[in-house]
């Protein structure tokens, strides 16, 4: 079953890895330092809660109701606007990273929530197309499979939030940190735009 675990890392970090939303709020977390821990452990167990739900057989009810992902779109397209209209107006105002008010942790449990579950992809992505990969490998492979993926959700999400935070010493100018928002911003934009147009 070694070889099925592997699939299943590859597999979920092909999938996981890609620019988005998430990810780019974990890695402005991680910049930032703050909460760093309570983002990836939100982001690591939601991905491993989705990947097990789609193993068990939950992405043929997200599959037959599309009008949920719909809504799931909608929302997920209107939070990424906000968020990323909320980013570009504070790189107006650029400060150091260290000058910044420090965030609520309750706000940013909202935020990484809101981020993970209003992404329709996830469903796409994590639910339906991992549970049906994973479910390809039999009655025990999958479960290899499936915990493959969610060792990748783990390791991805812990390198991307502590990686980034080794790196918050050296982008600690206001000028830095100005762009890291507006491309933040600019990201959540064209996100949202596509989350629409999908």
């Amino acid at each position: 079953m070694p070889l099925t675990l592997l699939t299943g890392l590859l597999t979920g970090l092909s999938l996981i890895v890609a620019i988005g939303a998430q990810n780019a709020f974990v890695l402005r977390q991680g910049l930032a330092r703050e909460h760093v821990g309570v983002v990836v452990a939100i982001c690591a167990v939601a991905d491993l809660a989705l990947i097990l739900a789609g193993v068990a057989g939950f992405g043929a009810v997200v599959r037959d109701h599309p009008t949920a992902l719909t809504v799931f779109k909608w929302l997920g397209a209107a939070y990424l606007v906000w968020f990323g209209v909320r980013s570009l107006l504070a790189a107006r105002h650029p400060q150091g990273l260290r000058a910044s008010t420090p965030v609520r942790r309750a706000s940013v449990v909202t935020t990484t929530l809101t981020l993970t579950f209003l992404n329709p992809h996830v469903y796409l992505d994590t639910v339906l197309m991992l549970g049906n990969l994973a479910n390809q490998h039999g009655a025990q492979g999958r479960w290899w499979f499936a915990a493959g993926a969610s060792l990748g959700s783990v390791l991805w999400f812990t390198a991307l939030g502590y990686g980034a935070r080794l790196l918050s010493d050296v982008i600690r100018r206001p000028r830095t940190w100005q762009l890291i928002d507006v491309l933040i911003g600019m990201t959540m934009l064209v996100i949202a735009a596509l989350l629409v147009a999908g």
